[in-house]
């Protein structure tokens, strides 16, 4: 009979399937914005080790804590007494976070599918002012670049409700496509390299108010976007019900993280290497950009191929799997019973349009911004809002090793608790760091607040369900 159980291998191959997103295509021009290429490694080096502490904590919960498998809002609700307020609230309040982290995520995938689609159109990076609503001047790049990434949302919308298993399909050829991409890419920048494009390795930067930042600040302003390149790290745990062994998930996890750290660090320096600084930190498609120094235009249209098709598979796993947060959520009764509603399908239906209207939502702040700036704002933002899941499954990590929870004999409790420790102060680190820039921090407080006042709306609305189940029953 032939096993339907993933092995260490298969499960290494979809944790760095889910990472090496989208995240990789803007990359390097995001972080040559934050840092010169000093800080830019060191930025990779402080994420490396703090995302591998984060990686940890998700494997060592995922093997102490199987039962918890509902997602990371579990684990901030069993931060507090089973059943009390202030874990239904926090259980809440890191389903919310998510799920708007999601959400402004799919606005940054978009945007870096478009990115990746203005090579054929070059007018959708035109700056050419097309009209002007009081203080906000739309441009008809802008004004292009918004129609587009709304037609691709509702139609990546309209596949998805056609059935999971179709969207599997386009995946799978997505997938693919993307490792054929990179070894090709790989393979023709090699011989652009040139050092004279890191030199000098320290560089001068600026923050958003002009003022000179330091090696030290280049990294605090590079650590937020080389986070969002792992964002997806928990969503190993969600295949533990399928692994041969359990101990597989924690290995695949680290294992995986390894492999992705590798490629980002790889194609991070060879863009790097490829382009001038100042090149690269007005691409609006890095990688084919780099490419072109070496094929010329003709041949780097085949790169801007495979990079689209990549980018296709990555967009409708990504909004799928956002939809999935408030289906979950839902379910546990954290949010609105409309949330769990499927069609026909088998597919999270009302989720899936809500959650897509509000990225609609979303992809309005990006109107009047260059591809490239409407990117490095939305993946702030959201890098920003999955920072309170992570660091409450730190927290809850931290809880078990003080009071000895699922540690009887004592084996492996210290090194537990330096790892949880770790995780939870990188955490808070990204966050403080992300206070430098001003906006987007105080636009994921405002998300975060929006959240909080709709709560007991959503609480009511929970009670008035469970009142109509049992009188059903």
């Amino acid at each position: 009979m032939k096993s339907n159980k993933l092995g260490l291998w298969l499960l290494t191959a979809l944790v760095v399937g889910n990472m090496v997103g989208s995240g990789i295509f803007m990359l390097p021009q995001s972080l040559a914005k934050a840092a010169s290429p000093a800080g830019v490694l060191l930025a990779w080096l402080v994420t490396g080790v703090g995302v591998l502490m984060l990686s940890l904590v998700f494997g060592n919960l995922s093997l102490r804590k199987p039962d918890l498998n509902g997602g990371v809002q579990m684990y901030a609700q069993a931060i507090f007494l089973e059943g009390s307020r202030s874990g239904v609230l926090s259980g809440y309040v890191v389903s919310w976070g998510y799920w708007i982290a999601n959400v402004t995520g799919n606005v940054a995938v978009l945007t870096t599918f478009i990115g990746y689609l203005s090579t054929f159109f070059p007018i959708m990076t035109s700056s050419a002012k097309l009209f002007t609503v009081g203080s906000l001047t739309v441009k008809v790049g802008g004004f292009i670049t918004f129609v587009i990434c709304s037609i691709v949302l509702w139609a990546i919308n309209a596949i998805i409700l056609r059935g999971i298993e179709r969207t599997g399909q386009i995946n799978f050829v997505a997938t693919a496509t993307k490792v054929i991409g990179f070894l090709i890419f790989i393979c023709f920048t090699l011989f652009a390299f040139q050092k004279t494009n890191l030199l000098p390795f320290v560089q001068p930067r600026t923050d958003d108010n002009g003022g000179h930042l330091g090696l030290l600040g280049q990294v605090n302003n590079a650590a937020v976007t080389t986070l969002w390149a792992f964002v997806g790290i928990e969503s190993a745990v969600m295949f533990s019900k399928r692994a041969k062994k359990h101990s597989d998930i924690k290995k695949a996890t680290v294992l995986g993280l390894v492999i992705s750290l590798v490629i980002y660090v790889g194609i991070t320096m060879l863009v790097m290497g490829s382009l001038t600084q100042t090149e690269l930190m007005n691409a609006n498609k890095p990688l084919v950009d780099a490419l072109q120094k070496v094929v010329g235009h003709h041949v780097s249209y085949v790169m801007a191929v495979f990079d689209l098709i990549s980018l296709t598979g990555t967009t409708i796993g990504w909004i799928f799997l956002s939809a999935e947060a408030p289906y979950q959520a839902a379910k546990q009764g954290l949010f609105p019973p409309i949330f769990k509603k499927e069609n026909k399908n088998g597919v999270p239906a009302s989720s899936l349009i809500l959650t897509n209207a509000f990225s609609q939502i979303f992809l309005f702040l990006t109107i009047s911004d260059t591809l490239s700036n409407a990117y490095n704002f939305v993946v702030q933002v959201a890098t920003l809002a999955y920072l309170v899941p992570y660091a409450a499954s730190s927290i809850y990590q931290m809880k078990m090793v003080a009071k000895g929870d699922t540690y009887q004999n004592g084996k492996g409790r210290i090194m537990d608790g330096i790892i949880s420790s770790l995780a939870t102060i990188y955490a808070i680190y990204v966050i403080i760091a992300g206070t430098s820039n001003m906006k987007t921090f105080l636009l994921g407080i405002a998300l975060y607040a929006v959240g909080i006042l709709v709560y007991p709306f959503l609480m009511k609305l929970k009670a008035k369900d469970s009142v109509i189940e049992q009188e059903a029953a």
